[in-house]
């Protein structure tokens, strides 16, 4: 089939793991984006991938019942937010489906009835970080190119889908609350008015890089600014910063000469303030640096470690092991419930944060360990640190390494609690545990809401 081609009546029955509608017509599937089940339209297809054609909506004969109008100005041109349109309840059915599916078809073991899913307190502006990015190169709408305006071509905002190299600029984003947006504004007015350059993405030229907020349920604020060189516009920036928002608690900068925006083996300086935020759960304080990994969504991140801490089962006397700990948050938070914790994760930052938020909250009963899991997590580790009676377990999407999988079959604690933002993956570790282990509970929790993402909590029992 050609691009371009235009297909008439599909009607849209499912959503993709993806999160894009899927619609089915003379033995083809179709990917439609921005649709929802029950819709019946037209689309014009503009790819194919791995056999499966791609298409946008030009017409509509029928609108889903599940559709809502956006709140979102920039809905369906910025990749966030991907299901704006489709009403909340509709989503998380479509997320609970989307784990029930993945765990039957992929891990085939025994499962028993999987709970309500948790929906989400807030549904928009619920996100303590979001990351920006200056381009010299903006994206114009079809409806700026159409008005004939002059328009800056100096954008500060995200990625347009499927292009490195152009950059939509946000005007309002409803994912982080103020003075997000301020914050982002201001910077954008203050750079163009004093002609800092902002960077070039393919020539790699410029001196704004990017810009991250993070905000804390405490009121803390950190921003961080990327700049390419050292120059004297970046103290004038910062300044700005510094006297137009006192309440940022936190302002760094970072000096950034790559080809690509991480800055994970970068220092990151202070400017003014402290070189932390302090996010608060349940009576702890966690300590969130500028390379700190803490879940994006914190009043749902909550929600999410007592599910985990209910499966656990804790009594007082147990050895637990927290698998793929990052900066130790559910280490942190059952500690308080458990003999004694040891956790483990690959970053060495993230652990050193770890036992610095143990410290902070008087802790002495944990243990952190860098090292890579598959290497770490071996049958002498088990001896050095004394058998565990739980696990709890908290992969990258990729899901866990099938060396970590044949020691947990082999040792076989009491329960393990498998935290995943992956069904897929966590259903295909499922199904290589299953030798060892059999599942009791299955709790999906919505901690992006407006997009297809889940996170999905299973307990199993050592057979």
């Amino acid at each position: 089939m050609k691009h371009n081609k235009i297909v008439e009546d599909l009607e849209i029955t499912g959503i993709s793991a993806e999160g894009k509608s899927i619609a089915k017509k003379d033995g083809k599937v179709y990917f439609i984006g921005l649709g929802a089940p029950g819709d019946k339209v037209d689309i014009q297809v503009r790819g194919k991938r791995k056999g499966i054609f791609e298409g946008d909506i030009i017409k509509t004969h029928h609108s889903s019942s599940h559709r809502t109008t956006p709140v979102c100005e920039h809905f369906g041109i910025c990749g966030g937010c991907k299901w704006q349109h489709i009403n909340y309840g509709a989503q998380l059915q479509f997320k609970f489906e989307h784990v029930k599916e993945n765990l039957k078809k992929i891990s085939k073991v025994e499962l028993p009835e999987l709970q309500p899913i948790i929906g989400s307190i807030d549904t928009f502006f619920y996100r303590n970080k979001l990351e920006f990015t200056f381009s010299n190169n903006r994206w114009l709408t079809r409806s700026e190119i159409d008005s004939g305006e002059d328009f800056s071509r100096n954008a500060l905002g995200f990625h347009i889908p499927r292009r490195f190299d152009k950059i939509l600029h946000i005007d309002k984003c409803h994912l982080q609350a103020e003075p997000s947006n301020n914050i982002r504004l201001s910077v954008h007015k203050f750079a163009e008015e004093h002609s800092i350059p902002f960077f070039d993405l393919k020539d790699q030229t410029g001196l704004l890089r990017n810009l991250i907020i993070r905000t804390a349920s405490t009121g803390y604020i950190m921003v961080i600014v990327q700049f390419y060189h050292e120059d004297d516009k970046n103290e004038l920036l910062l300044e700005h910063l510094k006297n137009s928002f006192p309440e940022i608690t936190s302002l760094q900068y970072i000096i950034n000469p790559k080809q690509n925006e991480t800055f994970y083996d970068l220092p990151v300086h202070v400017y003014a303030g402290e070189p932390f935020i302090t996010e608060q759960m349940e009576g702890l304080s966690f300590r969130v640096g500028p390379k700190s990994f803490y879940q994006t969504n914190s009043k749902q991140a909550y929600e999410l470690y007592k599910v985990a801490r209910s499966f656990a089962d804790l009594k007082g006397d147990e050895v637990v092991y927290d698998l793929y700990t990052g900066t130790g948050t559910i280490a942190n938070f059952v500690a308080g419930q458990a003999a004694k914790v040891i956790g483990v994760e690959s970053v060495e930052e993230a652990i050193i944060d770890a036992r610095k938020n143990s410290e902070l909250n008087n802790i002495t009963n944990t243990t952190f360990l860098a090292g890579d899991m598959k290497d770490m997590f071996t049958d002498h580790f088990v001896k050095k640190h004394g058998h565990p009676d739980v696990i709890i377990t908290d992969p990258p999407r990729a899901g866990m390494h099938p060396k970590v999988i044949e020691v947990l079959n082999r040792i076989k604690p009491e329960r393990l609690v498998y935290v995943s933002c992956n069904p897929a993956t966590q259903a295909r570790d499922l199904q290589l545990l299953d030798e060892a282990f059999i599942v009791r509970k299955i709790q999906p929790v919505d901690m992006f809401p407006q997009t297809h993402h889940v996170e999905n909590v299973v307990l199993l029992t050592a057979r």
